[in-house]
């Protein structure tokens, strides 16, 4: 979800040759249905389709008094800038590869001289009253234009890197998946609404489970939804996308990124919860709701007092699950 979402939402916010008009996105546990109205610019709409988009989840409805006369899908069209940026980056990285070329040639000679001058037998003459220092000043410089070269591969090399990996999201962004629905209308400015499934977009599942000391648990179930573009009207069901299908569960609007779904009273046995000063609980819970809930972080309450958070396995219907704290015993 987190590695198509972002491309789904700048492809959504793209506004497409129609009007703006409502949009709205309802999440579900495994995945998204999105709904577009516009209206056409002369008698032509046309409505983003992202990668992530299910097939044969497309349909659209004309709108009162609007008939449809065509509908052609089509691969998006690419600003021709990113051709240009891959281009640009290809020199440069031959460029740097150049440079690597010549600092390997400056490389040798280096080693080279620094290997003559340390090999140097010193000799004392007039000119050279101190051979000594001679050999090591020889080496010295040598070994500075070295550490030189080194630098500049090092520096070189890191480059390469950096383009390469930026010319492997241009290509990537160049190749995707995205396509463009162009619908035909009569009249030239009628109206048509679009609704498509997006996979793997789903509400997250997280949990609060507050504990008494009746022996029992409120286990409250939230929808975790993705942050979506401004101007979309969020909602969310519980169920899945083949739940919706089926009749199965409802839609709740979204006042936030956190939507409360369920609630459940389950009992709770063999519980102990520790009074040292590391968080140490141990409790099994009882799903006896006829519910099936998946597995997600969970907030745990005892008595109204924050206990921290749990890894929870979620729990079939009739089933048992244990939680428990690291440092239970």
């Amino acid at each position: 979800m987190h590695v198509i979402l972002p491309a789904i939402i700048l492809l959504l916010t793209t506004a497409a040759s129609a009007g703006a008009g409502g949009k709205s996105v309802t999440f579900f546990s495994d995945g998204a249905v999105v709904e577009l109205t516009g209206a056409a610019v002369k008698g032509v709409v046309e409505i983003p389709l992202p990668a992530g988009m299910l097939e044969g989840t497309l349909r659209i409805r004309p709108e009162n008094g609007t008939g449809i006369q065509r509908v052609d899908t089509v691969p998006l069209r690419r600003d021709t800038s990113g051709a240009k940026e891959l281009d640009a980056l290809v020199e440069q990285r031959n460029r740097l590869e150049d440079r690597l070329r010549a600092l390997a040639m400056r490389e040798e000679i280096f080693k080279s001289a620094a290997k003559s001058q340390s090999g140097k037998a010193p000799r004392k003459t007039k000119s050279n009253p101190d051979p000594m220092q001679s050999i090591r000043q020889g080496t010295d410089f040598a070994i500075a234009q070295l550490e030189t070269v080194y630098t500049a591969r090092r520096r070189a090399e890191l480059e390469i890197r950096r383009i390469d990996a930026r010319i492997a999201a241009v290509r990537k962004g160049g190749t995707g998946g995205e396509r463009v629905a162009r619908v035909t209308v009569s009249p030239r400015n009628g109206r048509i609404t679009a609704r498509f499934a997006l996979g793997r977009t789903g509400w997250t599942p997280c949990y609060d489970i507050r504990s008494t000391t009746g022996g029992s648990a409120l286990v409250t179930l939230y929808g975790q939804v993705p942050a979506f573009s401004a101007g979309y009207q969020i909602r969310v069901s519980p169920t899945s996308l083949a739940g919706a299908g089926a009749g199965r569960g409802g839609v709740l609007p979204a006042a936030g990124q956190r939507i409360r779904l369920a609630e459940y009273r389950m009992a709770t046995e063999a519980e102990y919860f520790g009074a040292g000063p590391l968080p140490s609980f141990d409790f099994t819970l009882r799903n006896a709701t006829g519910a099936d809930l998946p597995a997600g972080e969970a907030a745990l309450y005892r008595a109204g007092e924050y206990w921290g958070t749990v890894r929870f396995a979620g729990i079939s219907s009739g089933r048992s699950a244990r939680i428990t704290s690291k440092a239970a015993p």
